[in-house]
């Protein structure tokens, strides 16, 4: 059997995955933490009746969603300045609890790394969502302070306005939107509790998508978001299997970082985008299918100057998306390499499928590799490849974009991301994240 093959083993409803060699089966490094907090992640899917295959099409539906948001900040940041309100992309696939205010009420609220400002919905409301928990009071908070004009993180904001305290209107990309003022608060996570810190009090806020939770907090690159406001700028996540029913982890400031072996973890630069500053770029060169690395131009990942362009990795995109002229190359070379007759049937909602053979009970898949700059990052099967014997396919869970590529979560699974804004580095883990 070719080591470069992993072997995809089937079970009545699910698909397990183990490399070809059980000699290959490398120990998950367990991260040794420092000091810090945590919090733990719950999967908006989380407690319904679905198989992981299920779970995979559902966050593909939401994902197109967020791609479409992606690619409207896009054409924002390579059009005229005629547009009004920058969008940002909004939404995501996992919840995290919190409390806000002196004495804290808990709230649930969307992880987002593709935008920046923290916000929750507050009274008293003139449009607001309906949530599963009563809505905000500042009044009957003894530590909230509404932001002046003047102060630093008031000019960060992308739109704001000026009426006895810093206002504010924070646009999605499908015109959703938040509108109210900037305030500052203590958040608490778990029993740790982080004063003065700057979230939009939403009075106004309209859309789809936000009702998942109470409110939404950012952790892109930006100022106005919660690690840029850490003492620490870092945090790093570990998702659990899609279909594990742990919840999944985040460890912010000092607790992200992780003592490992050179040969373990995998560091790779973050680049910057004036157009699109907090999005975490990576600079992806290259992929290879089993022992082929295949032709892809040098310039199918590179970041335009107008914006457009690149490669982000993203918590809150499903699967990953890749400039159409190299998915087709990769789906073309997955394709020769697997042995498995295509399913043509679109009834998936994924792009590259296959028909499983009656009664197997284990089918070899090749193996996939991202080619970061300074970190050749190998996929476990279960990254890339997902199948589902009752429905008798299995799919690549990768698909096919234009102006933008995104490394999404199910790439990420059983791997410990670590972002470091002071660094400018992204790294990589591979941990059991069910463990952490």
């Amino acid at each position: 059997m070719s080591s470069l093959c992993l072997v995809l083993a089937l079970a009545i409803f699910a698909v397990l995955f183990s490399p070809a060699f059980s000699t290959s089966r490398r120990a998950l490094e367990q991260p040794k933490v420092k000091n810090g907090f945590r919090v733990r992640l719950k999967h908006v899917d989380s407690g319904k009746n679905l198989t992981k295959f299920e779970r995979i099409q559902h966050g593909v539906k939401r994902g197109r969603n967020r791609l479409q948001r992606l690619k409207a900040m896009a054409l924002v940041a390579s059009s005229s300045s005629e547009i009004d309100a920058p969008v940002h992309p909004g939404n995501g696939e996992f919840l995290l609890k919190l409390g806000i205010g002196t004495p804290a009420d808990t709230y649930s609220a969307i992880l987002d790394t593709g935008s920046d400002l923290i916000w929750t919905q507050c009274k008293p409301c003139t449009q607001c969502f309906d949530q599963s928990t009563p809505i905000f009071d500042p009044k009957k908070s003894s530590s909230f302070s509404q932001l002046q004009c003047s102060s630093q993180l008031c000019e960060a904001l992308p739109q704001s306005s000026c009426s006895g305290g810093c206002e504010y209107l924070y646009t999605y990309g499908d015109y959703s939107s938040t509108q109210g003022i900037l305030a500052s608060e203590t958040l608490t996570f778990g029993k740790v509790s982080v004063p003065n810190v700057a979230f939009g009090c939403g009075e106004d806020n309209e859309g789809s998508g936000f009702s998942q939770g109470a409110g939404l907090v950012g952790l892109g690159r930006g100022p106005l978001s919660l690690v840029s406001q850490l003492k620490e700028p870092k945090f790093s996540y570990c998702l659990t299997s899609v279909d594990d029913t742990k919840a999944s982890t985040l460890l912010m400031g000092s607790l992200a970082s992780v003592n490992a072996s050179s040969g373990a973890i995998k560091t790779t630069p973050l680049i910057h985008s004036p157009a699109q500053p907090s999005f975490y770029y990576l600079s992806l060169e290259g992929i290879s299918v089993g022992d082929t690395s295949l032709p892809i131009k040098k310039s199918t990942f590179s970041l335009q100057e107008d914006g457009s362009g690149g490669v982000i990795i993203d918590s809150g995109t499903t699967i990953t998306y890749l400039e159409e002229s190299a998915f087709k190359l990769v789906a073309k070379e997955f394709t020769s390499q697997i042995n498995l007759p295509v399913d043509s049937s679109g009834s998936t909602g994924l792009d590259v499928c296959f028909t499983l053979p009656s009664g197997s009970t284990d089918i070899k898949v090749p193996k996939f590799v991202f080619h970061f700059d300074g970190a050749d990052l190998e996929l476990p099967a279960e990254n890339y490849m997902i199948a589902d014997s009752s429905m008798g396919v299995a799919c690549l869970a990768m698909g096919s974009s234009s102006g933008m590529s995104i490394f999404g979560n199910v790439q990420q699974q059983n791997m410990l991301v670590i972002h470091d804004l002071e660094k400018e580095t992204l790294s990589f883990l591979p941990t059991r994240c069910d463990q952490l």
